[in-house]
């Protein structure tokens, strides 16, 4: 089943801010944001605690449906990638400074 992704014009800029809002999501746009397209598997790797597939899922769909993730089937894998393109055509900016504001704080 295709996942269902919003159009650009549909993006509102409370459910970005809403799904980052949250630590996890946040720390997986900038595992995204630093390494490109990752799969799930490889990011639910990367994040600082251990979660189940299930969590994970909520975590992808959350970032999904408020436009801040493309995620596409390819093999046995979901890969994951940010949607620049989208985000800073509506809101210029706004990722970059809230990803560098989170790798800012990973590294303190």
């Amino acid at each position: 089943m295709a996942a269902r992704h919003p159009e650009r014009d549909q993006i509102r800029l409370e459910e970005v801010l809403s799904a980052l809002g949250n630590p996890i999501r946040l720390n997986i746009a900038r595992i995204l944001g630093t390494q490109g397209e990752r799969a799930c598997g490889a990011v639910g790797t990367q994040l600082d605690t251990e979660m189940s597939k299930s969590t994970l899922t909520h975590h992808w769909r959350v970032l999904r449906d408020a436009g801040v993730i493309w995620q596409r089937p390819e093999g046995r894998e979901n890969l994951l990638s940010l949607r620049w393109e989208d985000l800073n055509a509506l809101y210029p900016g706004l990722l970059d400074s809230i990803l560098g504001s989170a790798a800012r704080q990973a590294a303190s």
